[in-house]
């Protein structure tokens, strides 16, 4: 059987007050036709599939109709969804009644009986083939919060511990499921060690990512772990533990790599090829200047020349990142970067500087005299030069004496 496995797909997301919907509906669009392309027998999606835990009606509407449009093209498709980190457990779990009548099937947070123990049947999902036989079993964990966790003694992580037990016991119950002939798939939404996190991009989950999990809470039956969270896409320690990714960059340092879902093909119980399925990205990520930062005096001459508006919708423009170094103060910068910018096509989403000073702390700066012998004045031009190569213009030495005399007459 043929499976599609994607996550994190932050139905929702703004970059820097910039709505991300045009992107996210063409990502579903595509995701719709990719169904078809590769006969796949079942989508998987492994968390975050919101920005927040109170998406807004536009995101809503998204999910819906998608989940709508899946069903009415690819009536057997079977469609199996866990709840992430950004999601509301409720909020996803409440239109379930619903969603199973369509086949669709919904963990948003960890089932429970009244008596504390696993709802088993809720976390437990048959994979079907084209012909509708059963050809595997999900053990569909959702994104798992300290209060879900059992109550263990004893143990050096109480947290790596508690979600050991739980994948430990919904894996066995999957597995008593199986037949010979049919593959073990786990789910989850959670991080790993020994992966690699997107730069200011996901939150820190389970009492922080020092809390990551061991890769052997998935036991070498399970053909296939099916996670989400992270954005980069990877595989975690051994080739079946992977992380689709996000399909859209959801940050500034996730410009550099291609984003994707994943095609995992099972042959009966055994694992078959895994295949990276390049989503087309619809909006460009602009960094100026590519690498390390430029003075300005480099920098405008590149926002110069960038293309004019047209009258392509905005919300295709390209987003751009810009990097300056300073060797002095530049309290205008920002309206200056605007003012050049006006006219053309893009949209400004971050504007970084950094200063051309030695940087270091001024207990490590060589002092020629004795430091009793430094005047204030002194001291003040050394801190200056830690951050800036430049001397500091004389109106703002006028000011610093000015404050300076303003202190000692109040006795500071």
């Amino acid at each position: 059987m043929r499976i599609i496995h994607t996550a994190d797909w932050h139905l929702g997301h703004t970059l820097h007050e910039f709505s991300r919907e045009l992107e996210h509906r063409r990502f579903l669009a595509w995701l719709l036709e990719i169904l078809g392309e590769q006969q796949a027998d079942a989508l998987l999606i492994a968390g975050d599939i919101f920005e927040t835990a109170n998406p807004s009606a536009v995101a809503q509407e998204m999910w819906y109709r998608f989940l709508a449009q899946a069903r009415r093209r690819y009536p057997s498709l079977d469609i199996v969804v866990i709840g992430g980190n950004h999601d509301s457990a409720a909020r996803l779990d409440a239109p379930r009644p619903i969603l199973a009548a369509q086949d669709v099937f919904m963990v948003g947070g960890l089932p429970k009986h009244a008596d504390g123990k696993l709802d088993l049947d809720r976390l437990l999902a048959p994979l079907h083939d084209v012909d509708g036989k059963v050809k595997a079993w999900v053990a569909a964990v959702p994104y798992l919060r300290s209060g879900d966790l059992p109550r263990i003694s004893n143990v050096d992580d109480r947290l790596i511990e508690g979600v050991r037990q739980i994948y430990a016991e919904v894996i066995a119950a999957a597995r008593q499921r199986c037949k010979a002939d049919q593959a073990l798939v786990a789910m989850g939404h959670c991080y790993m060690i020994d992966s690699q996190l997107s730069e200011h991009s996901e939150r820190r989950i389970l009492g922080g990512n020092q809390h990551a999990l061991p890769v052997d809470i998935f036991p070498d039956d399970v053909t296939y772990v099916a996670l989400g969270h992270l954005h980069l896409p990877q595989h975690v320690a051994v080739g079946q533990v992977r992380y689709s990714g996000s399909p859209i960059p959801l940050s500034l340092g996730e410009r550099d790599y291609r984003h994707q879902v994943l095609l995992v093909e099972l042959n009966d119980a055994k694992l078959g090829p895994i295949t990276s399925l390049w989503i087309p990205r619809t909006v460009e990520l602009m960094r100026i200047p590519p690498h390390e930062a430029f003075p300005l005096a480099e920098i405008l001459p590149l926002l110069e020349a960038l293309p004019e508006a047209d009258e392509t919708p905005q919300d295709t423009w390209p987003f751009l990142e810009i990097h300056v170094s300073l060797p002095t103060p530049e309290p205008t910068l920002r309206a200056d970067i605007e003012t050049v910018l006006e006219g053309r096509r893009v949209r400004l989403v971050g504007l970084h500087t950094s200063y051309t000073g030695s940087g270091a702390a001024l207990g490590d700066t060589p002092v020629p005299q004795r430091l009793d012998e430094l005047g204030v004045e002194d001291v003040f031009l050394k801190c200056w030069h830690v951050k800036y190569e430049e001397a500091p213009g004389p109106e703002l030495v006028a000011a610093f004496h000015e404050l300076l005399e303003q202190v000692q007459q109040e006795g500071g």
